[in-house]
């Protein structure tokens, strides 16, 4: 047994370069297909988690506005719950009205007519616009900067403006 491992390390050969360099090319060409997927996923995902806090933010309005013996909405942009009608309602809102994590930022408008705009920003640049009229119908628009990803934005051509979700 001593005398085969002796061989075996005897006959070891390494790998020629040309193998060596074929090998990071191959990773390298790899590595450039792979890297602007994930950064595409990143900015969806992003994204994704705005129109979550926008959605999560509808149902806090409609919540306070059947809590309440007005039956009307409220304006939202504090930070605390005491600041904050709807994140006293929706604590898991909090981070959307502080910017963060992800450096968002979100607001809520009542209009006087029976209705409400919830607007949201990520921090790409993209910005997403729930309005509910007083007749009950939403309308949901986003739009994008020139440097923005638009992941989450449907946008049409060449503009800076679409819609998202339904």
């Amino acid at each position: 047994m001593l005398q085969r491992l002796r061989h075996r390390a005897q006959g070891q050969e390494g790998f020629t370069l040309i193998e060596l360099l074929v090998v990071i090319l191959i990773i390298g060409v790899l590595a450039a297909v792979a890297i602007p997927a994930f950064l595409s996923q990143k900015g969806k995902a992003v994204d994704a988690n705005v129109k979550s806090d926008v959605n999560s933010g509808q149902t806090a309005e409609e919540t306070f506005s059947t809590n309440s013996s007005a039956g009307t909405y409220t304006a939202a942009s504090g930070t605390t719950a005491a600041a904050n009608p709807l994140i006293a309602v929706e604590p898991t809102l909090v981070h959307a009205f502080t910017k963060a994590p992800a450096g968002d930022s979100m607001t809520a408008t009542a209009v006087p007519t029976g209705g409400y705009t919830i607007v949201a920003t990520d921090p790409q640049g993209v910005t997403f616009t729930l309005v509910r009229a007083a007749d009950g119908t939403l309308a949901r628009t986003c739009a994008q900067n020139s440097a923005a990803n638009a992941g989450g934005c449907n946008v049409v051509g060449t503009t800076k403006a679409g819609t998202w979700g339904t």
